[in-house]
């Protein structure tokens, strides 16, 4: 446990030299004016860093450059300014060493501390709340939402999981309150020991950090052991050099030492200030002259450091031991818990003082070990029944109330065999971790419960239950050791069915959806006579993955279909089953088929209440099955809808999906800028959670596409060609390419999406022979799923133009089928314009007015203005230059004011053409703001407050203000008022 106080003196033991060092490298500090080898008679120095005023200290030996940026980190955040850094480098470096000279230059700031305990790992929020807790009385003032959700994560609430961006935006409003009042510096040490949920979110918090007074330094062990933090600047802290390392020796080792046996030292410890401090303490002089062992050949620095610290258990008395050995079991830190359990097994108060005179543990206001390995240390030496003795002492006196989860968890540990009560208590414990967001504490509990529980088949219901939360949690490596502990015991036939189920929700969420099609069937096919709900639930996930990776064609996937259409009906037929049946038909009788049961389905699911897991799992299918029947209302509903389960319900991972989908809802109302700011999300959260960004990227190219701002949109767009080309040609191959986003999250629907924005792109720049080829790689396929179906509208818009027009109708005979089964005002609008370009005379004009009647009631404003440019470029063509001007006006006016530069462009030159003049527009005043500016400006012109703002963009209140400032400079406005009035200030339609 990281140990950042100040003021500790030094003590010395009754058995050997104790050193002033305290934590991992804190022997390395030198009092100026003093030689490396000063000091009392062990030769080390021995003073109160708390005694020394700020000008005098020391410093660190060998770590000038890294005080100096730790030193320009703190006077920063003192000038107002955020900074975030993680300090990386491994065991015994002098991380905790450097992170206690911080706390000492921030003085004058206010400081939170937490550090990572490696017993926790799987306890959510546990490292969040050490950092939150000073702050706590604080909570009433936070918005209401943000209060719940923290409150929720803490255990202070009881409550649904809470969702983990609100979390974020609750801990980073909590620390800019905090530092309104004085500059903050948060201190984590042990990063690499704390439980994911504390992870996310304190990474969350590091990249919003933008405007606050606040500092947040995190130390952890090198890449490859700790969080990556990507982005977030980064300090390594390496070897010491020769000089400094010999320097620290010296100031360790009482005496002088033999050059060679110097030499050899100094090879050993290669510059690890830890080791030159703590592997050779306690040795003999002659010892030290004739070089020892030198360690167990092959064997770790860290285990031989561990080793070193337990060799100085063993010169502690029994109590002692046993007290250390509390101490290391409980990883609250709590003295007054470890004083009851000491109490209970009879330790008196002459061991504490033992204890701390060794200098391995402190006992304050929290117990605090000299270094992390000092507690692992004292957990490996201690025989098995002994530490079981200490945790059942620990779990009799832990507050059954304020604390069951622990009380539950030492239970475990002192449990020998199997015991159904305690593992009744852990299983109970699960379920309040996954009501606070634990997924990976949930699995942790059903895990050692499923370990206790007697009764063989009640074990692997634990044991698959756990194995269920783990693949959730996305943790797969301790899914499959579950599934396989699972195994071993009497499955049965539901249970071979739903361990089946797991190995393929596995495989596709690791793998290509093809690869995982197969178990999926299986299953499915496993529970079709244990549980026909759950199999229906399974055929729908085979069948949406083979959809979604553009597989839906396949033999499996039309035999699934063929059982699905022949299985007699379920007794009370839920959305889920009606959008099986939709799918089911689809495959095998076409769209035209499809269409009357999709619509019952999405109907359904506007009509009902669904639970969380229906709501997360089937809403993207039910949206998207709105878009294939061109449903704007539906799709706006659902796909609203999405987001918010997805928000509410802490669901991060099914965010990026609900947001993508989402962002073509503003996009084809005319809302370019809301489109794009739903990109900038999507790419948040996915870089937050560690996913991949296809889906970013897509929708970013769809922006792009319609926005057609030159050279700039052309390569978003060719980016996103070449992205998907590489995914179509590893995927022949059989293998992904690096950092490809899987085909369920942008295989072939994502390249569908691509091939139709470029289509779009090229149409707005009148490159119509280039539009053709896009869009025909965008309907390739048999089915008419989105952005599939759009394109052959743009096919039938590029062949007219480009005077193919044999494409142009059969895309338009395609499209006229879609429309007749559809039915809707979108669809009949967009035909009816389309249709228009390939006749002549009074038709023409009769289908381009139809289109622009029907279109004018739907929220697709972009195909509006593009139906009524259409119609004026006819009009023009025909010599109908005033009614022309008419149409081409109004769709410039529109296309401009939406940031459809390509389009508009379009109609501008058009209406040059019928001999108005006109200028080009400035489609957007905020041209010059950045994206994140752009998002603030048009929030704040819509009326919303800082607050409002700062929760739907997850940023601090503070950084809203501080954007809306650059904002105003930038468009030399003064008020909220001129902002309204300015173009972002437009009516536009709510994401």
């Amino acid at each position: 446990m990281a140990d950042a106080r100040l003021g500790t003196a030094s003590r010395h033991s009754a058995v050997r030299p104790a050193t002033a060092s305290g934590r991992s490298g804190i022997g390395t500090r030198l009092p100026a004016g003093r030689r490396a080898d000063a000091g009392p008679r062990t030769g080390r120095p021995v003073f109160r860093e708390g005694a020394l005023p700020p000008a005098a200290w020391p410093g660190l030996v060998g770590r000038r450059a890294e005080c100096e940026r730790l030193g320009g980190l703190v006077a920063a955040v003192a000038a107002g300014r955020s900074q975030v850094l993680v300090v990386r480098g491994e065991a015994g470096i002098g991380k905790t060493a450097l992170l206690r000279f911080l706390v000492h230059r921030a003085a004058g700031c206010r400081v939170a501390r937490a550090s990572g305990v490696e017993s926790e790992l799987e306890m959510a929020f546990a490292g969040l709340h050490q950092l939150c807790h000073p702050f706590l009385d604080r909570l009433p003032a936070l918005p209401g939402p943000q209060r719940e959700a923290l409150a929720t994560a803490f255990g202070l609430r009881p409550g649904d999981p809470p969702d983990r961006f609100l979390v974020g935006l609750a801990v980073l409003t909590l620390l800019s309150e905090v530092a309104e009042e004085r500059s903050l510096v948060c201190v984590v040490d042990d990063v690499q020991w704390l439980d994911q949920a504390s992870v996310q979110t304190l990474e969350f918090v590091a990249r919003r950090l933008v405007a606050e007074p606040v500092g947040m330094v995190l130390a952890a062990r090198g890449a490859g052991d700790g969080p990556p933090f990507a982005g977030v600047p980064q300090l390594v802290v390496g070897p010491l050099a020769d000089e400094d390392a010999a320097a620290l020796l010296r100031s360790a080792v009482p005496g002088a030492l033999d050059p060679r046996v110097r030499d050899r030292v100094l090879a050993e410890c290669r510059g690890n200030p830890l080791a030159l401090l703590e592997l050779h303490r306690g040795a003999s002089a002659a010892e030290l002259a004739f070089g020892g062992d030198g360690g167990a050949p092959g064997s770790s620095l860290v285990s031989r450091l561990e080793q070193g610290f337990a060799d100085q258990l063993h010169a502690l008395p029994r109590a002692s031991r046993q007290l250390l050995l509390v101490a290391a079991a409980d990883p609250v830190g709590d003295v007054r818990l470890l004083q009851r359990a000491a109490a209970r097994l009879g330790i008196g108060a002459d061991a504490v003082s033992a204890a701390e005179a060794s200098g391995l543990v402190e006992l304050g206001d929290r117990v605090r070990f000299r270094h992390p390995l000092v507690r692992s240390a004292v957990r490996s030496a201690a025989p098995r029944e002994e530490l079981r003795q200490v945790h059942r002492a620990l779990a009799e006196v832990t507050d059954p109330g304020s604390d069951p989860d622990r009380r539950a968890w030492h239970r475990a540990q002192a449990t020998v065999g199997t015991d159904e009560a305690v593992a009744a208590d852990l299983e109970r414990s699960a379920g309040r971790a996954l009501a606070q967001g634990g997924l990976a504490a949930t699995a942790a509990f059903l895990e050692r419960a499923a370990l206790l529980t007697p009764d063989p088949a009640r074990r692997v219901q634990r044991a698959l239950d756990a194995a269920q939360a783990t693949v959730v949690a996305g943790a797969f490596e301790d899914a499959s050791a579950l599934l396989a502990t699972a195994r071993a015991g009497p499955l049965g036939e539901a249970g071979r069915a739903r361990a089946e189920l797991l190995e393929a929700q596995m495989r596709s969420a690791t793998s290509r959806d093809e690869d995982a099609l197969p178990l999926l069937l299986a299953a499915a096919r496993r529970l079709e006579p244990l549980d026909a709900d759950l199999a229906r639930d399974t055929y729908l996930d085979a069948l949406s993955s083979a959809l979604s990776a553009g597989r839906a064609t396949g033999p499996d996937v039309r035999e699934v279909a063929r059982v699905v259409r022949e299985a007699p009906p379920p007794h009370a037929p839920r959305s889920g089953d009606l959008l099986l049946e939709a799918l089911a038909v689809l495959v095998t009788d076409g769209y035209a088929a499809a269409a009357p049961v999709s619509r019952q389905a999405v109907q359904a699911f506007l009509r009902e209440e669904p639970t969380l897991a229906e709501a997360l799992r089937l809403t993207p299918l039910a949206a998207s099955t709105a878009v294939s029947l061109w449903d704007d209302a539906g799709w706006d509903a659902l796909t609203r809808r999405h987001v918010t389960v997805a928000r509410e319900s802490g669901a991060v991972g099914a965010l990026p999906l609900a947001l993508g989908q989402r962002l073509l809802v503003p996009l084809l109302a005319g809302d370019l800028a809301a489109a794009r700011a739903l990109v900038l999300q999507v790419r948040s959260v996915e870089e937050l959670t560690g996913g991949r960004t296809s889906l970013a990227l897509h929708g970013e190219a769809a922006v792009a596409a319609h926005r057609g701002c030159g050279e700039r949109d052309e390569r978003v767009v060719d980016e996103a060609v070449e992205a998907v080309e590489a995914v179509a040609a590893a995927d022949a191959a059989g293998f992904p390419p690096a950092g490809a986003g899987r085909p369920g999250r942008g295989g072939d629907t994502g390249a569908t999406t691509v091939q139709w924005a470029r289509a779009v792109l090229c149409n707005g720049l009148g490159r119509y022979a280039d539009a053709v080829s896009a869009a025909r790689e965008a309907t390739a396929g048999p089915l008419r799923h989105g952005p599939s179906s759009w394109a052959l509208a743009e096919l039938v818009e590029a062949g007219a133009r480009s005077g193919d027009t044999a494409t142009a109708a059969a895309a338009l005979e395609t499209l006229s089928a879609v429309a007749g089964a559809s039915g809707t005002e979108w669809v009949l609008g967009v035909t009816a314009s389309r249709r228009a370009l390939l006749r002549g005379g009074r038709a023409a004009e009769e289908l381009h007015r139809e289109a622009v009647d029907r279109l004018a009631g739907t929220r697709v404003q972009v195909e509006l203005a593009r139906a009524r440019l259409l119609y004026g470029e006819w009009l023009r063509r025909e010599g109908r230059r005033i009614d022309a001007r008419v149409q081409l006006r109004t769709a410039y006016e529109a296309l401009a004011a939406m940031g459809a530069e390509a389009f508009a462009e379009r109609a501008r030159r058009e209406l040059q053409a019928t001999g108005e003049t006109v200028r080009r527009r400035a489609v957007e005043t905020s041209a010059e703001l950045t994206a994140q500016e752009t998002q603030v400006a048009r929030l704040a012109a819509r009326g919303h407050t800082n607050s409002e703002i700062a929760t739907a963009l997850y940023i601090s209140p503070r950084t809203v203000e501080w954007h809306l400032r650059k904002v105003f400079g930038k468009l030399g406005i003064t008020t909220r008022r001129d902002l309204w009035r300015s173009p972002l200030g437009a009516d536009r339609v709510p994401t």
